[in-house]
């Protein structure tokens, strides 16, 4: 006999539950993530080094990453802390991104307080956030920005993400 069985006809017989008794008072079970938990919730991810940790951890508020996953470069870190960051193969980009695949303004990364979106220019091959093309997308920590053969993972400082889960 099969567990499920089992289980079935040992029940037999039993009350069936009565769910109108009164519940216990609820209890807030709300929780605040410490700077040092953060970290470790970010190390849990396979992709990321120790080294990529401890740069994500030291993060400021108001700031993210990009590390590039795929394509040349891979590994390179890319701070966002300005308003606005561009991204293209243009040498004054500020995120210089040397394909051909890329276009010379390709795209922007764009802050709004601790959230961050990102903007495409018009490239030619496209802007894609988590394999799908966009026109402009608000980042989601750990989500995938592809920019022409460049695949690159945003992470978003750890501090703000710890004050958004306390609120």
């Amino acid at each position: 006999m099969g567990d499920s069985e089992q289980k079935n006809s040992n029940n037999e017989g039993a009350a069936p539950l009565d769910h109108t008794q009164a519940h216990p008072k609820l209890v807030d079970t709300t929780l605040a993530f410490s700077r040092e938990l953060a970290a470790q919730l970010v190390s849990i991810d396979g992709d990321i080094s120790e080294e990529e940790a401890d740069a994500i951890s030291a993060l400021p508020s108001g700031s993210a990453i990009l590390i590039v996953r795929r394509g040349p470069n891979t590994g390179a870190r890319f701070l966002l802390d300005g308003d606005v960051t561009s991204a293209g193969r243009h040498p004054d980009a500020d995120i210089f991104l040397d394909d051909v695949t890329v276009s010379r303004r390709h795209a922007e990364f764009l802050r709004h307080g601790t959230a961050f979106e990102v903007k495409d220019l018009g490239s030619l091959n496209g802007t894609y956030f988590d394999g799908v093309r966009i026109e402009t997308a608000l980042l989601s920590d750990g989500a995938e920005v592809q920019v022409g053969k460049f695949r690159l993972t945003f992470y978003a400082s750890r501090r703000d993400l710890a004050q958004t889960a306390s609120e």
